[in-house]
């Protein structure tokens, strides 16, 4: 079958149990206090490890995926990765993809969010499968006869009606419960403490207009609580403040914990993080209190661009223009303005978070960040080199890139992005104390975790008052982190006098990756008129260059034509202690780490060395993949 036809189709929890009352949105889950308990200079046993509590291993995972079981993927050519199939690939299995390769991951992965479509949820296997109970409706029975026509037409049309439908046009949704139970049992079985976590969830598909406001939703707990409820749909309501609600009578009714995660701010048109909610008037503290509850995290990097910065909001910021899309919407249905970028990406967020906490009490952009692949192919894949495309019809093949992935609509192709704008992106990692739900939710909600746009670069990153120069070379250093300070998706307050804050970072390369270049401080800041102000600091760069004003550039090794690159330069870890040698005590900040490897080859490269083919000359060929921390804040009282 043709894959022409498929172009015309468009494209916080608190750490105490979320639906308490007793703890406001404001009350950090990991603040100064939390990890007091974890450590002691006295222990009762010789063995120094023996009495540890806090989180020594790092677990890398995708928390965004969908299956056959997504519309938008089942009717795009994903007829054989299901949620089953997606947890074996995940857990290092070899697969068939849809183009007949054989497809395996580097490494398997830790953890696992299956987050299929929550509009429509099973509907296409159901469809080809002729499943009674779509039959015995009216609109169900009308989509199977059209798929069973098989012409670019007939499916054009049950597939446009089913993706771009505002309304249930299948009320009875004994169906949808049914594939539901299905998917969650799938996650079920596939879950093993302690080896591979396998997460209940589903994606939220909000998008007003074709302005992106989509959500991940993640249950913390096993089928008895999640078969409970059907996934509340953005055919239910395109509002989040609806979501939330849903979320809060979900954990009132069964007693269990959920999540959400907003993804591509860069394709929301403004609306992602804006001013106001979606009935128009400004934020309020509710708002900004249920914001900070239910959404703890965001995806900040994906297949849909990277949505760390943008060089328009930054223009000092060498690295903020990484696999940018700032052209339209996620349907490419309105053209991207100027004015809209500040409210689209995490970096201005959360800037404009230490505004909203002054004004309205709570700051509903005090996020942590993760990255996921967004894959609709059943396949989490994030590596340059293993690169398996958004959908099924842009696996690897000589023609992939040629195809637009965002089709425009009409005559203007001013927001169209082409398949080689699709970014081999991320993965999620989280610092936990072992590979279990409980676990992973837990460092979840209280922000112990960070993004990578792919390799699996180890980060850790500390602040406190008194951290010395040597502590990042202590073999314990990690220890001596929760002893003085709080981790990444922490909290300082009540600055000692005459201290500044002091921050500890040690960055080690993916094993299997390239080198680092460099380790970065971000700084986003309130001074006392109210000025919203940022700052990138070099902390420690490789080849003993020195930290400055215009660090030289570390090079490059990439061999374009052949797909390779040395690690001949770099360095294998970065670290460094720094202290904010312009703190202001009275002033709300923000703090997160920036990793960024050495040049390598981009997915394009490896696709016109395999096929052997041109790269249109618009095909950005090579890559510095990147990771970034959440924040720890400085919040004064």
């Amino acid at each position: 079958m043709k894959h022409t036809y498929l172009l015309a189709i468009p494209a916080l929890l608190l750490a105490a149990c979320g639906g308490s009352e007793e703890k406001t949105a404001g009350e950090a889950s990991s603040s100064e206090d939390t990890f007091k308990s974890i450590t002691s200079e006295k222990r009762d046993s010789y063995s120094p490890y023996a009495e540890d509590k806090f989180p020594k291993d790092v677990y890398f995972g995708d928390t965004h995926l969908h299956t056959s079981y997504s519309p938008d993927a089942g009717l795009m050519g994903n007829r054989n990765i299901d949620p089953t199939e997606a947890f074996r690939f995940a857990m290092g299995k070899v697969v068939e993809a849809h183009n007949g390769m054989k497809v395996k991951l580097n490494r398997p992965l830790d953890f696992l969010v299956v987050t299929d479509h929550a509009e429509y949820f099973g509907i296409a296997p159901g469809l080809y499968d002729s499943d009674a109970d779509l039959m015995a409706t009216k609109k169900g029975k009308e989509w199977i006869g059209l798929l069973q026509e098989g012409t670019d037409e007939s499916i054009i049309k049950a597939a446009y009606e089913i993706m771009t439908g505002k309304s249930w046009e299948i009320k009875d949704k004994t169906f949808f419960n049914k594939a539901w139970l299905r998917a969650t049992d799938a996650a079920e079985k596939n879950n093993q403490p302690g080896k591979f976590t396998a997460f209940i969830g589903y994606e939220w598909t909000s998008a007003p207009s074709g302005d992106n406001l989509h959500r991940v939703v993640i249950f913390k707990d096993d089928t008895t609580k999640a078969n409970q409820v059907q996934p509340f749909s953005a055919l239910d309501s395109e509002d989040p403040e609806d979501l939330w609600a849903w979320m809060d009578n979900y954990e009132k009714k069964t007693g269990g914990e959920i999540l959400a995660i907003p993804h591509n701010g860069n394709v929301s048109n403004g609306l992602m993080f804006l001013d106001k909610d979606m009935k128009g008037k400004p934020l309020t503290p509710d708002y900004a209190k249920e914001r900070a509850r239910w959404e703890p995290l965001i995806e900040v990097s994906q297949m849909k661009g990277d949505g760390e910065a943008h060089p328009f909001l930054s223009p000092e910021d060498e690295f903020a223009d990484f696999e940018t899309w700032d052209k339209g919407n996620v349907q490419a249905s309105a053209p991207k303005k100027k004015s809209m970028l500040k409210y689209e990406y995490a970096r201005e967020a959360l800037k404009r978070g230490l505004m909203h906490e002054k004004d309205l009490g709570t700051n509903p952009f005090k996020f942590g960040m993760v990255g996921s692949t967004d894959s609709h192919t059943g396949l989490s894949t994030a590596e340059e080199d293993n690169q398996w495309g958004k959908l099924s019809i842009y696996e690897p093949s000589s023609d992939r890139t040629e195809h637009p992935i965002i089709p425009a609509q009409g005559e203007d192709k001013s927001t169209e992005i082409m398949g080689y704008g699709s970014a081999a992106s991320g993965y999620a990692a989280v610092w936990a104390t072992e590979n279990t739900r409980e676990a992973i939710f837990e460092a979840m909600q209280r922000k112990e975790v960070y993004a990578t746009t792919g390799p699996r670069i180890t980060v850790r990153f500390f602040g406190g008052w008194d951290y010395e120069n040597d502590d990042v070379y202590d073999p314990r250093y990690a220890k001596i982190g929760y002893e003085k300070g709080v981790p990444m998706g922490g909290d300082l307050s009540s600055a000692p006098k005459g201290k500044s804050p002091v921050f500890m970072v040690l960055a080690t390369k993916d094993p299997d990756g390239a080198n680092l270049d460099r380790v970065q401080i971000v700084k986003g800041w309130q001074d006392k008129e109210g000025k919203l102000h940022e700052k990138v600091i070099d902390i420690d760069l490789s080849d003993d260059r020195k930290p400055g004003a215009k660090a030289a550039s570390i090079g490059s090794t990439v061999d374009v034509k052949n797909a390779s690159y040395k690690n001949t330069i770099g360095d294998v870890q970065l670290s460094g202690v720094w202290t904010d040698p312009n703190f202001d005590s009275k002033q709300r900040a923000f703090y997160y780490v920036r990793v960024i490897e050495i040049p390598k080859p981009r997915w394009t490269a490896y696709d016109a060395n395999f096929f052997n083919i041109e790269m249109p000359k618009e095909a950005k060929m090579t890559v510095q993949d990147r990771a970034y921390t959440s924040p720890i804040w400085y919040t004064p009282k």
